[in-house]
């Protein structure tokens, strides 16, 4: 049972790790029974080692890193960041509405999106009242913990 229990942890394992590449996540975790499974990689982006990122090539990372220091949008002061990793829903059901587009007025609390995350629906509220001028995701796709979701300004 112990060699059938390893070749089972490294299958898994496995396979964790290529969801993480189908994904775009930086880290999943599995329990089971006694076992905890915890598969994590570092951000493409936030990586300074010399090793190639299969995911893409090293040409196509280094533009992306000049620009987006003047225009992160991280950074933007009306930003509504991801507070979790997790799938993003701009509406209450597949193919809805969407809770607020470019252009949308919303109030403080309002629901801009759904995040779901271990199979729960998490509503992301509106931190403030404004317009939205920006939407920076896109439906049904993997966000990251503070990635920015929306602009609202």
């Amino acid at each position: 049972m112990s060699a059938d229990h390893k070749l089972n942890d490294h299958d898994l394992i496995r396979d964790l790790a290529k969801l993480l590449d189908e994904t775009g996540l930086t880290e999943i975790e599995i329990e089971r029974d006694d076992t905890r499974v915890r598969v994590a990689r570092q951000p493409a982006a936030v990586s300074n080692v010399s090793v190639p990122v299969a995911a893409a090539p090293a040409a196509m990372l280094q533009p992306a890193a000049a620009p987006p220091r003047a225009a992160d949008p991280s950074q933007h002061p009306g930003a509504v960041l991801s507070p979790m990793v997790g799938t993003a829903y701009r509406a209450g059901e597949p193919g809805g509405m969407p809770f607020a587009d470019v252009g949308s007025k919303v109030k403080a609390g309002d629901t801009l999106l759904i995040i779901e995350a271990m199979k729960t629906m998490n509503h992301i509220p509106a931190p403030r009242s404004g317009t939205v001028t920006q939407v920076l995701i896109e439906d049904g796709h993997p966000v990251e913990f503070g990635e920015p979701l929306m602009i609202v300004e």
